[in-house]
């Protein structure tokens, strides 16, 4: 049985893991509607990006701020790369992807030393 603590833990992450989700979608919003130029896709981004601002303050009430904004920040950056390759049709050089392995090796460490 899961304690109360672990409880609250398990819900703070996932509170993060859709935090990232929105920023990502309001982020790839913005790239939207900057190429159409339209009121409803700058909307669209507002509330995705608020939404992703509040679901982060809700994690960081059982994880530390420092560390909940470094794996959204992190996480987030990888996703959006993903992103761009894949909707966008753009390329990473390999020093771009040498970068996202460093990043992505980062937040793992982080995430590591956070449960020690």
């Amino acid at each position: 049985m899961l304690s109360f603590k672990n409880r609250n833990l398990i819900v703070a992450r996932l509170f993060l893991l859709s935090a990232i989700a929105a920023e990502v979608a309001g982020t790839t919003l913005m790239a939207n509607a900057s190429r159409g130029d339209s009121f409803q896709g700058y909307l669209l981004m507002a509330v995705a990006l608020a939404a992703s601002y509040y679901l982060l303050s809700q994690a960081i009430g059982q994880i530390s701020i420092g560390i909940a904004y470094a794996v959204w920040e992190g996480i987030g950056l990888a996703s959006l790369s993903l992103v761009s390759v894949l909707v966008f049709k753009e390329d990473l050089s390999g020093t771009e992807l040498l970068g996202l392995a460093l990043v992505m090796m980062g937040i793992v460490c982080v995430a590591l030393g956070e449960e020690s």
